[in-house]
């Protein structure tokens, strides 16, 4: 996966699977909970 210059691999078998999930959640209800403060 890459982002820009940043290329992210993940970590073998279901361990990496799952972190990426994981930083894939938590990055969206961060980014929603920014949102939501430059809004109000």
């Amino acid at each position: 996966m890459r982002f820009g210059r940043v290329e992210i691999r993940p970590l073998g078998g279901g361990l990496g699977c799952l972190l990426m999930i994981l930083i894939s959640i938590l990055g969206s209800i961060a980014l929603t909970v920014l949102v939501n403060l430059a809004l109000d």
